[in-house]
C-alpha cells in the first residue's frame, strides 16, 4: 500500500501549480449545496435544543458532553469535505464534475483533471470520526458483545441495500442505515439503544456498504471512491441524530417510570 501512496502522490504532486490543484479536487463537498445546507440546517436545530437544555440529558446518557457533541457533529460536517487518500485502482476514464441523483439525494462528483484513474479514499467526517466516536462508545459503555451483534446486522443489511452508482461509488438510500439501526438498537438492548445506535449505523455503515463493496468500484468511472463519503456519508450523519433522539426519548421514559407517584 506504501507503494500505491507513493504513486498517487507523484501523480497529484508534479508540474507545480497544476498539481496543488489536481490534490485540491480530493476534497469536495459528498452531497449537492441544497442537501448540505440541509444538513447544516440540522445541526443548527440540535444546538438550539441543546442551548435550550432540551437535548443536554441525551448527550449525557449517549456518553458525551453537549459541547463535545456539538464539536463531534460540526467536525463531521466540516470534515466530509476532506479525504485521504489511501488507494489508486488502474488507470480508466472517469466521469468529471456534476451532479447524479440516488434515491432522491444529489451527489457530487469532483472535477477530474488528468485524473490517474479512480482513487480510493476515507472521507474524515464521515469515517475517520464516526469510527473514533464508535470506539469510545464501545469501550464507555462495555458494549462489546451487543455492538459486534448490532455492527454486523446493520452491516449485513446496508450491504445488500448498497448500489454500485456511476461517477460516485456505493451509495445506500439515505434513512436505510437509520431505520435499520433503530430496529436493531431497540431489539438489542432499550436502555443502551442511544451508543448502540450510534456505533451500528456508523461502523456498520461504513463496513456494509463500503468495505464489502469495494470490489465493485473498479469501472464505474468515479474519480473519487471515499469510504463514508459521497453515497453513505448522509445516513451516517442521520444516524447519529437518531441516536441523540434514541437517547432523548430512553431518558424521559427512565424519568416517568422513576418518578414518585402522587
Amino acid at each position: 500500500m506504501s507503494l500505491d501512496l507513493v504513486r498517487i502522490a507523484d501523480r497529484l504532486f508534479v508540474n507545480g501549480g497544476e498539481s496543488s490543484m489536481q490534490f485540491s479536487q480530493l476534497h469536495y463537498l459528498p452531497l449537492s449545496p441544497l442537501f448540505f445546507a440541509i444538513l447544516i440546517g440540522i445541526f443548527f436545530i440540535v444546538l438550539a435544543l441543546i442551548q435550550f437544555g432540551i437535548l443536554r440529558y441525551a448527550y449525557m446518557r449517549l456518553g458525551v458532553s453537549s459541547r463535545a457533541a456539538l464539536i463531534l457533529l460540526f467536525a463531521s460536517l466540516l470534515g466530509s469535505y476532506f479525504n485521504i487518500p489511501v488507494w489508486h485502482l488502474p488507470a480508466e476514464p472517469v466521469l468529471s464534475g456534476g451532479e447524479i441523483d440516488f434515491f432522491g439525494m444529489r451527489y457530487t462528483v469532483p472535477m477530474a483533471v488528468q485524473w490517474p484513474g479512480t482513487i480510493i479514499a476515507v472521507n474524515i467526517g464521515g469515517a475517520v470520526i464516526p469510527s473514533f466516536m464508535s470506539v469510545y462508545l464501545l469501550a464507555r459503555n462495555r458494549l462489546w458483545i451487543q455492538g459486534s451483534v448490532a455492527i454486523a446486522a446493520v452491516a449485513v443489511v446496508c450491504h445488500w441495500l448498497a448500489h454500485p452508482v456511476p461517477g460516485i461509488g456505493i451509495a445506500v438510500p439515505i434513512f436505510a442505515p437509520a431505520a435499520v439501526t433503530a430496529i436493531v438498537s431497540v431489539l438489542l438492548s432499550y436502555a443502551d439503544a442511544a451508543p448502540l445506535a450510534y456505533i451500528s449505523g456508523s461502523l456498520g455503515t461504513l463496513i456494509g456498504a463500503d468495505l464489502l463493496n469495494l470490489d465493485k468500484i473498479n469501472g464505474l468511472g468515479a474519480p473519487v471512491a471515499s469510504i463514508g463519503g459521497a453515497g453513505t456519508f448522509d445516513g451516517i450523519f442521520i444516524t447519529g441524530i437518531l441516536a441523540v433522539l434514541f437517547a432523548s426519548v430512553s431518558g424521559l421514559v427512565g424519568r416517568s417510570v422513576s418518578a414518585p407517584r402522587a
